[in-house]
Parts: structure tokens; sequence; C-alpha cells
């Protein structure tokens, strides 16, 4: 997405947890797609460890169970031929010193390798053993030069946070470690800094004069899907509002970086994060609400509760779902609130960044229809389809001043184009060494110390969780957190 230095490739991918959910429903499928799209260097091997007794042969037919219905041209073709060709198998304890050393065995030796990728496709408590076995066989040395990669949540506050950064920074380089957001590799938040920053119309709009408040849903339709294990333990606010939603939030309120790269764009999401208005132990009430989702109907078919969910504690009061209200105290959205939702088990699948603007200071069309006109939207579609649209008004032929409401649609997207999946991007960034859309420590701190009060605050209340049905849009008590009578939640395009 940027211009970019020429770091040296890898010559060897090593996927931790490569029979897991993560590695067969996202990693393979975009491994994949770079294959087919020749952007994977001819010497670059992938080697997948996983604790099941398979050799080479086994895996391979794992993998095309797996990709079978992801991959659009099917498994019988020349390209899947080379895809498979590159891997290989090794059985291993992500706890047993032996099976590093046996990847080891594997790996070519560092004076004839440029640098081996550690994607750990696997859970945050397991990373510290992987992190330690690493190191214990060398395979973190020499410094500076091999990659790990390291998906969320990076820990479970702040103080956890520190710990696990600190482990990494032991064994590793700041610039070794990736760590994935996979929300900013999506097409539309790419084109949301394009949009904002290449664009002199829209640009001298984006402020406190114009907007009159920010609205980020991230909605899911989907359950915990057997995740009981790790969602009863981290909550919606860990899981999605800490990393997600508030990389989204930066993306939108950041100024323009200095330059188009890595720590430019850091800096300047960090100074969002830095401005957010801290939130006193007495007001959290008014500014962040949970729920848990009861039971309901999606799509016509019955769903059972939260509490009801296999693996689930009986009484749990985890939160499903979140919604928050912050403010950005500087220049540019002093006064402007940023309304984050998410949750499971809501009304349909979409993620949407929606921008209100201010009515026009003049009610000039008194005693016409126009008279109760509704403000202007900016609406960024993340998913499930990825667009822009501003939505303006424009009079209807006739004799009368009567409106209609007219979506201007940007679409980045041409008819024969398809879109990429944010893995593909990310993947290829971890292999060229491009770290601008992953997350640097400072990033990861702030947002933890932002939503800190809200942790803090519900840790003591351990007694009572309100619920909303499975199937709508949430709880109705997230509408108080609205600064004024004419803002409402935005669920449509």
């Amino acid at each position: 997405m940027n211009a970019r230095h020429e770091p040296q490739l890898p010559c060897t991918f090593v996927i931790f947890g490569a029979t897991g959910n993560l590695s067969s429903n996202k990693l393979l499928p975009a491994l994949y797609h770079l294959e087919a799209a020749a952007r994977l260097s001819e010497s670059l091997s992938i080697i997948a460890f996983s604790r099941r007794p398979w050799g080479d042969d086994e895996w391979r037919s794992h993998m095309r169970e797996v990709l079978a219905g992801k991959i659009k041209d099917g498994t019988d073709t020349p390209v899947f031929s080379r895809f498979l060709a590159r891997f290989s198998y090794q059985q291993g304890d992500l706890n047993d010193a032996a099976s590093y050393q046996a990847l080891a065995s594997r790996l070519p030796p560092p004076e004839a390798c440029s640098s081996t990728v550690f994607y750990l496709a696997i859970k945050p408590s397991e990373f510290a053993a992987v992190i330690h076995n690493l190191e214990a066989v060398g395979l973190n040395r020499p410094r500076g030069q091999n990659r790990v990669v390291l998906e969320k949540p990076f820990g479970e506050d702040v103080e956890s946070a520190h710990t696990l950064n600190q482990l990494l920074h032991q064994h590793f380089d700041e610039e070794q470690i990736f760590r994935i957001d996979h929300f900013l590799g999506k097409e539309t938040v790419q084109n949301l800094l394009v949009f904002r920053f290449a664009n002199t119309l829209i640009e001298p709009l984006w402020n406190r004069n114009f907007i009159d408040h920010v609205q980020i849903t991230v909605a899911e339709s989907i359950g915990i899907e057997n995740r009981a294990d790790y969602y009863d333990r981290a909550g919606a606010l860990r899981d999605m509002l800490q990393n997600h939603l508030m990389q989204l939030l930066t993306v939108v309120a950041m100024e323009p970086p200095a330059a188009f790269e890595a720590d430019a764009l850091h800096d300047e999401k960090v100074k969002v994060l830095r401005s957010i208005r801290p939130i006193a132990k007495r007001a959290v009430h008014a500014h962040a609400i949970r729920a848990q989702y009861a039971r309901g109907t999606i799509d016509g078919r019955a769903v059972p509760a939260y509490q009801q969910e296999e693996g689930v504690e009986p009484n749990s009061i985890t939160e499903t779902f979140v919604a928050a209200k912050f403010y950005i105290d500087n220049w540019r959205w002093r006064g402007v609130p940023f309304y984050l939702r998410t949750g499971k088990r809501m009304e349909r699948q979409t993620s949407m960044i929606a921008i209100r603007f201010r009515l026009p200071p003049q009610q000039l069309f008194r005693e016409t229809p126009l008279e109760s006109i509704d403000p202007n939207w900016i609406l960024l579609s993340i998913q499930p389809d990825e667009s822009m649209r501003m939505e303006i008004y424009v009079k209807q032929p006739g004799l009368d001043m009567d409106t209609r409401l007219m979506q201007m649609l940007a679409s980045y997207l041409k008819t024969d184009e398809q879109p990429l999946d944010a893995y593909e991007t990310l993947l290829l960034d971890v292999i060229e060494g491009d770290r601008s859309l992953f997350l640097r420590f400072d990033e990861i701190e702030w947002a933890w110390r932002v939503v800190d009060p809200i942790l803090k605050h519900w840790a003591v209340e351990r007694e009572y969780i309100p619920t909303y049905p499975a199937g709508s849009w949430g709880p109705a008590d997230a509408n108080r957190l609205f600064d004024s009578d004419d803002q409402a939640w935005r669920n449509e395009l």
C-alpha cells in the first residue's frame, strides 16, 4: 500500500497451529491466492507445525480437504500442485523443546537463508511457550533477522500486555514483531486513508466544524462458534472493541502522517489514542453499556441464549455486546462523540463506519417539505461488501420543492476486479517486511489504557448483566449514550 524498502525475503514460513481454524479458514486460502497471483518467491518453503501424528502426505491430503470449497479453481490444477509442493509437515508439541529442535533441523542455516517467519496461529495463552522454546533452540537468532507474527488479543489488560511485550523483546527486536489486526488489511480501511488525504474535497470537512458524530459498528450474526474457553474469559470489550474498533477509530481520526510509512502512521494513531478523554470511575455508566444475547431467531432459525452455549459457565455475565462513547480532545475533534458498538447474534453481519454531518446553519427552505431535512452521511462499509457512499439530497422533478435522497457510490472495484482478503494483504506484508498495517506496542498500550476504566468498573459488577434478543440490533439501552435526541444508530447502508 505504500512505498516499500527492500528487506530480504524469507525463505521459510512456519505455521504453528497449522491444523486449527485460523490456519484452515484464513491463512491457507490467503497463501494459496498469493501463489495463484505469483506473489510468493520460488524459494519460499512452508512448514506446517501441529500435534497430529502425520507425515507430509497426510498433511497434503488435509490441505486438499480444507481448501476444496475455499478456492475458485479447485485443487486439481498446476497452481495447486505447485502450492502443495511448498509444504512439509512437522509433528510437534508447543511445550516440548525437542519438537523445536526437530523443526530447527529442517530449516536452512542463517548464512544460507535471509530469515524465517514464525506465524503463531495459536491461543494467546500458548504464546509464551512458543517464544521460550524458539529461544531455547536458537531460532530467535541472529537478532533482527527472523520474524514472529502474533494474532490478537495482545494481553487481557494493560499489565498483561506489558508482560507479553517484555517477553517478546527479550527474544526479538521490535522490527521482527508483527502484531496482526486483520481489520487494518481490509480494502475499505486502507481506502479511507486515500479517501481522506488524496481528495481536497473531503479533508477540509473532516473536523468538528462540520461533523456531528461518528459511529463505528461491527455486528456479527454468529455466536461464539465453539470458542467458549476463550470468549467466556474475554468478552466483547476485549475481543473486539479494544483492538478492531479502536483501530478503526484511529484511522478515521488521525492527522495526515509526515510520510506514508510505518512509523509515521503509527505516530499519528498513537496521538489519537493519547488524546481520548479519560473516563472517570463515576462516569463509566454514562459512557459504556454491556449486554448478553438471550434466545432469539436469526435467519428463521431459533438460536440459544449465550448461557446455554456449550462450554459457557453457568450464570456467566460475560458481555457479548458493548457500546461505548469516546471524545477526542484535540483541535480537530473536540466535542465530537465517537460511538463504538459491537455484538454477537445481531440481526445481520455488518461492519460500518458512519459519519454524520451537522445540519446547515440556516433553515433556508422553511414552509417547504425540506424544513425537516435530515443531515448528510458518509458511509464506509467494511463487510459484507466493501464500499464508500455519500448521501446527499436533490430536488425531485416537479412543481413542488420535494426531495429525494441520493447515494453517491465511490466504488474502487471495477466490474472485472475481485476484492482481496485482508489476510492476503497482511501475509504479503509480513513476507516483504512492511509493518505499516501492523500494530506497534504503544498503540496497543494506549488502547488498553482507554478501556481500562470500563474493565475495572465491570469487574466489580458481577451480579447481573442485561440481555437482548438474538437477532436484534442489541439492547435498547444503547440509545442512552447519544448526546442529543436526533442521534440514532445507523444500522443500514
